[in-house]
């Protein structure tokens, strides 16, 4: 058909080069409606519903098609197209020194018909030739009210860039500014409606239904947009088929099947209302109702479709409409109506024919029937209950009043422009004495305005307004009346997630004349604490449950995944949110801690006893020998050693954890270094009895006091640089246990860490390999074999303390540490102190010079 409309475009351009005169091209179709003016607007609606099928093989000029079926709703659309313009005239407001006129043709609906409109209203017939003065007589074109027709009249007008306005046509195709510049519509997009049926099936909680369209562009085109809407909003389609009123019987039946064996309870039908109507007779010869059928402006408010049998299949239906608006004085316009016998504005006349069973002509009626009487002239359509005064539903009427009104408003800002500051050339305005239909195009781009009715009109790039429906509902009345109830609003300029709005103290009807919403799932919906498991080979909105492991949760409904717990947190039971985990760490106030701090001061105790009675026998010779300073020195190390394990206990902090690694390995470099420092001074000071020998010179109290602060600012110096690249600081382990954090310090640099507890290490081996040499060296009290003993103690304590400290979990290992600091140093405290002390306090004969000098006594104790 599209091919045609190019052949007639190309045969009229053609026509136009070779003669001045004008002709009519086509078929001398006359309008059904018409009336003359300075501006004459021209109109295209279907008033008959079926064309008389012409010749498959295009051997019969399309002038000769004729059309049967009158639809009494395309009449009230060119009344109300008539009904606005009259008022337009008769105000002074919006175009007062210019009067509109109209010319109205019939498309059937048909494509060919439809194209001959089109020539027709761009090449007005004429009875007599005479010169063309101008092309066109028309400057926009209301119509048609199915998308099919449209498309045609669109491509027909559109190179000639004639703004053409539809009141109905819903395709998204005609969207596509490259295709149709001149295309406007007062009624939204399909492409909008589509995404607004998703909306509304994902509204009421619909996840799982059925779809069926009409197969042409307007249902195949429709139903994509949904599919691909519905899956972001996630809605599943379990099937979705397409049907048209010419297929085999057989067909219709498969649908139905489909439909009968289907697990969805809600059918979203993207149709035209002519292919519904004949699925819906099979439907009911086999009783497959209860559906909730959610319905689009194709059919949703056709009157001629909502018949009883219908309504038995899809009541409660619900669906987007038009907005229905009041229009004062067009009821009582349409009821004032009168037939005319005038060529070129019959158009009332088969009407009136058929509701009062009478002829208008004496002869034969224009539309032959066999009626016998003869119209008298007083029939009225007051008091006549008729399909064609009712205006309950104006929905589409109000689309063509706005249409109307929006090229009276573009005609307005054109006949204002003040030159100088136009919008064409040079900032000129158009030639009112010559206006042309691009220029009306222009201005219809910037129409902006407001219906008495408070309702805004616009349009965008595209051509299309806001989309915005009303929410119709089928009801059944209790005079057995199908009526369109109004049950809410859809405006897809508000924000995502408000766009709809329930109307206040109206109750929708469901499918099964229930009151309660119906549900349409796959899969009932995963609670908190669950997440969905997809099955496979089926859509997503069918699923199983499956309880979310422990460390994880979900806390919303139908959850694709459950989240893991923040590392310090874990799931309640019903895994439906996380709290935090309880936190350990050794504390004071424990049995454990109790019994460390209690051991640490009584070693603390214990030293500083053994330093008073050193000092009071500080004068005596068992304090004397072996350097009575680093014996001193060693206590004040030790009673250190001892204090330094309280820092390991209570709540981790950073300066903690600095401070008690940092303490740790100083103070037992400065203890294990005066250790060595005694058993140097032991062994050189045999080798001083030798004669000649005069080591001890080299290695004097001076000496002594210098190697042991070097060996310990060794040690400082290790800490500070542990501590000055990666300290210890606190840590929250959760590795050890799932249901609570331990608080510890992590070392920050293993190596640092290692390199401290390893000079301590390689002290104590130096300490206990000297040690072990001189045990047995002639002397009645031989320290070395006590130092022997301690550095044997010690070594075995933190030899043991690596593999214990690295398996022991949580705050273990803190005790564990904690543990081998104060074995060790009670093992250097007894083994080097306590016999030194029993000696003063129980044998202090023993504790003489000579004695001590002298051989073989020590055994005796």
């Amino acid at each position: 058909m599209l091919l045609i409309v190019d052949l007639l475009f190309f045969f009229l351009m053609d026509v136009i080069g070779e003669s001045p005169m004008c002709q009519i091209y086509g078929t001398k179709g006359l309008p059904q409606f018409s009336k003359e003016g300075d501006i004459i607007i021209g109109g295209i609606f279907s008033f008959h519903q079926n064309p008389v099928t012409v010749s498959p093989a295009l051997t019969i000029n399309p002038g000769v098609i004729q059309c049967e079926g009158l639809e009494i709703g395309e009449l009230q659309y060119a009344h109300t197209m008539m009904f606005v313009i009259d008022e337009i005239n008769n105000s002074t407001d919006l175009l007062p020194d210019v009067t509109l006129g109209y010319r109205i043709f019939d498309s059937c609906p048909s494509i060919p018909l439809s194209i001959r409109s089109s020539l027709n209203l761009m090449n007005p017939y004429r009875n007599k030739e005479g010169l063309c003065n101008k092309f066109s007589s028309i400057y926009a074109v209301i119509g048609d009210t199915t998308s099919t027709s449209t498309i045609g009249i669109a491509r027909t007008l559109g190179p000639f860039n004639i703004p053409v306005i539809s009141h109905s046509a819903t395709c998204a195709c005609l969207s596509d500014r490259r295709i149709y510049p001149s295309f406007f519509r007062t009624i939204p997009s399909d492409i909008h409606q589509s995404k607004a049926l998703a909306k509304l099936v994902k509204h009421f909680g619909w996840t799982w239904v059925g779809a069926i369209r009409t197969n042409n562009d307007y249902g195949n085109g429709g139903m994509a947009t949904f599919l691909e809407a519905a899956t972001n909003e996630g809605v599943c389609v379990e099937y979705s088929v397409a049907i048209y009123r010419t297929d085999p019987r057989e067909t219709f039946l498969e649908v139905v099947d489909i439909m009968r064996k289907s697990t969805s309870k809600v059918i979203v039908a993207f149709a035209d209302a002519t292919d519904l109507d004949v699925l819906m007779k099979e439907l009911y010869a086999q009783n497959v109702t209860g559906l909730q059928w959610v319905g689009s402006e194709g059919w949703i408010t056709y009157r001629y479709f909502a018949s009883l049998e219908n309504y038995a299949v899809v009541q409660g239906a619900v669906g987007f409409a038009a907005l229905n608006a009041y229009i004062p004085g067009l009821q009582e316009f349409l009821t004032n109506s009168r037939p005319s016998r005038t060529p070129g504005n019959q158009g009332l006349v088969e009407l009136w024919e058929t509701i009062f069973q009478c002829s208008l002509s004496s002869e034969r009626g224009i539309y032959p029937r066999d009626y016998v009487s003869v119209c008298n002239g007083t029939e009225t359509l007051h008091g006549v209950k008729t399909r064609f005064t009712d205006v309950s539903d104006a929905s589409l009427m109000n689309n063509v009043y706005k249409a109307i009104y929006a090229v009276a408003h573009a005609l307005s800002m054109l006949f204002n422009c003040k030159e100088g500051h136009g919008p064409f050339e040079n900032n000129t305005c158009a030639d009112r004495k010559n206006v042309q239909p691009w220029q009306v195009l222009h201005y219809l781009t910037q129409v902006n305005f407001t219906t008495k009715t408070g309702e805004n009109v616009f349009f965008d790039e595209s051509g299309d307004p806001v989309a915005r429906y009303a929410l119709v509902n089928w009801q059944l009345d209790n005079t057995g009346y199908i009526k369109f109830e109004t049950i809410g609003y859809y405006d897809a300029s508000w924000p995502e997630g408000q766009q709809f709005e329930m109307k206040v103290g109206v109750r929708a009807i469901w499918a099964g004349e229930s009151h309660e919403v119906p549900h349409s799932i796959c899969s009932d919906s995963c609670l908190p604490g669950t997440r969905r498991a997809f099955i496979k080979g089926k859509p997503i909105c069918c699923f199983d449950c499956i309880a979310c492991a422990e460390g994880e949760f979900s806390n919303s409904t139908n959850a694709v995944k459950c989240e893991k717990c923040a590392p310090e947190y874990k799931s309640n039971e019903e895994r439906n949110h996380c709290y935090l985990k309880s936190i350990e760490f050794l504390t004071f106030t424990e049995l454990m801690g109790i019994m460390l701090v209690t051991l640490s001061f009584f070693g603390t105790l214990s030293t500083f006893a053994v330093s008073l009675i050193f000092f009071c026998q500080r004068h005596t010779a068992i304090v004397r020998a072996n350097n009575s300073e680093l014996s001193f020195l060693l206590l004040f190390s030790l009673s250190l050693c001892f204090l330094c394990s309280l820092t390991f206990i209570g709540r981790p902090s950073d300066w903690s954890c600095m401070l008690r690694h940092s303490a740790f390995g100083i103070t037992f470099v400065l203890c294990v270094s005066c250790i060595l420092g005694k058993t140097t001074v032991v062994l050189l000071a045999f080798r001083a009895t030798v004669p000649g020998s005069n080591m001890m010179k080299w290695f004097g109290p001076t000496q002594q006091r210098v190697s042991v602060l070097a060996l310990t600012l060794l040690q400082v110096l290790l800490c500070a640089i542990w501590l000055a690249i990666n300290p210890p600081h606190p840590f929250k382990n959760t590795n050890y246990y799932s249901e609570k954090i331990i608080l510890e310090c992590a070392l920050g640099s293993p190596l640092g860490f290692w390199a401290v507890l390893g000079y301590i290490g390689i002290l104590a081996i130096l300490c206990f390999g000297l040690a072990f040499l001189a045990r047995k060296l002639p002397d009645n009290f031989n320290e070395a074999r006590f130092i022997t003993f301690s550095m044997l103690i010690f070594c075995a304590v933190w030899i043991t303390f690596i593999p214990a400290y690295v398996s022991s979990p949580g705050k273990f290992s803190v005790a564990v540490e904690i543990f081998a600091i104060l074995a060790s140093s009670y093992g250097m405290l007894f083994c080097i102190f306590f016999p030194k002390c029993y000696i003063i306090l129980f044998k202090p004969q023993y504790n003489t010079k000579k004695h001590l000098m002298s051989k073989g006594t020590l055994k005796a104790l």
